[in-house]
Parts: C-alpha cells; structure tokens; sequence
C-alpha cells in the first residue's frame, strides 16, 4: 500500500465525506496487499508524530490531537512510469480487491479511535483540502515491511 499523508486544517471530497483538522490520506492499494498490510498502515498513520507540540516539535500523533482522517482511494499512486509516457497500473490490486482493502484500512483507524470520513471508492471525486504547514509525507506498506 502507498498513502500520501497531508496535514490539514479541513478536507473533503464530493461526492463522499469532510473533516475539520486532521490528515487527508491518499489511499493506493497494491497487488499483494492484504489485511495484515492494511492494518500495518493504519496504525503507522494514526501514531504517526506530524503534529507540533506546545515547543513547536512534530511531538504529537493523530490519535494526541483528537483529529479526523479523510481517506480517499487513489489506484493512481500505484503508477509506473518508467517506460514511455503513459502510466501503467499493472501494480495495483483489482478493483474487488483493493476496496475490500480500503474499507479495512478505514476500520482499522476507527478501532484505533480515530473518526474516519471517506471519499467514494471507484467514483470520480473533486477532493478539496487546506494543507496545514504543508506537512506531506509518503509511506509506503507491504508484506515484507
């Protein structure tokens, strides 16, 4: 799995959910992926210390600030470029697959107790986000990591 991991003070997509200050999660599920990766990247994302703390240190996770997750799937971070100038996809999971995933990266942040909105798997989103900082960091998850 491949997150892009922007702090925001809101985001949201349409059609799909919105947040007031939190992480906005670019979700791509790769091929190979499974449950135990899913929840890997869950738990990476909701301790993950992007967050300032009162000296002004990335200190503090999602789940010491009480913010919110807005996850929207995006195959197209899966994408490899590196013959020609047309992306291939080949690397990402099935569409059946990869959203079957995606909703268990969601469950796993809620069980961390993190609220969690959704963009709308499949669908084409406008997405819209206020990057705070702008903190972006990239993780990518998979089976042997």
């Amino acid at each position: 799995m491949r997150a892009v991991v922007q702090r925001v003070a809101r985001a949201g997509s349409t059609p799909g959910g919105s947040i007031g200050a939190g992480l906005c999660v670019l979700l791509g599920v790769a091929d190979g992926d499974d449950e135990a990766v899913a929840d890997r990247l869950a738990d990476k994302i909701g301790k993950l210390r992007i967050f300032e703390g009162d000296d002004g240190r990335f200190d503090r996770s999602l789940l010491d600030t009480s913010g919110a997750v807005l996850v929207v799937s995006q195959f197209t971070l899966l994408a490899d470029t590196a013959k020609g100038n047309r992306p291939s996809f080949s690397g990402a999971a099935p569409p059946e697959v990869a959203e079957a995933l995606y909703e268990r990266f969601c469950a796993a942040l809620r069980e961390l107790g993190v609220p969690v909105q959704t963009g709308v798997f499949g669908a084409r989103m406008a997405v819209e986000l206020v990057n705070d900082g702008p903190v972006t960091i990239i993780l990518d998850v998979d089976a042997r990591s």
